[in-house]
């Protein structure tokens, strides 16, 4: 079982920064790629970035020069700094992780629960 936790969410003004984590736990064996969805009210889910296994990133065009992803495997654990905050930007982010587990053998997506991040004007 594999249990996805998210943090760093929260109310910010415009121009500032937060930083989100998102660690799994469980009997893991290994991670493959990493990303960073949100969700803004009435809208659909959208890809905001993504990390392989080698370090290869990739950004929504909206992020692009503001958002940074990495990740660090030792602890099984991607974050997302995001600096210079739109209103625009404020949505539910959910992380998404393509986890291998010692018993499953391949990978398989789990998503986290999701954390708030408010942008105010």
């Amino acid at each position: 079982q594999v249990q996805l936790v998210e943090s760093g969410g929260g109310l910010v003004q415009a121009g500032g920064s937060l930083r989100l984590s998102c660690a799994a736990s469980g009997t893991i064996l290994s991670i493959n790629d990493m990303g960073w969805y949100r969700q803004a009210p009435g809208k659909q889910r959208e890809l905001v970035a993504t990390i392989t296994s080698g370090g290869s990133t990739d950004y929504a065009d909206s992020v692009k020069g503001r958002f940074t992803i990495a990740r660090d495997n030792a602890k099984n654990t991607v974050y997302l700094q995001m600096n210079s905050l739109k209103p625009e930007d404020t949505a539910v982010y959910y992380c998404k992780l393509a986890v291998v587990t010692i018993s499953r053998g391949y990978g398989m997506d789990y998503w986290g629960k999701g954390t708030l991040v408010t942008v105010s004007s």
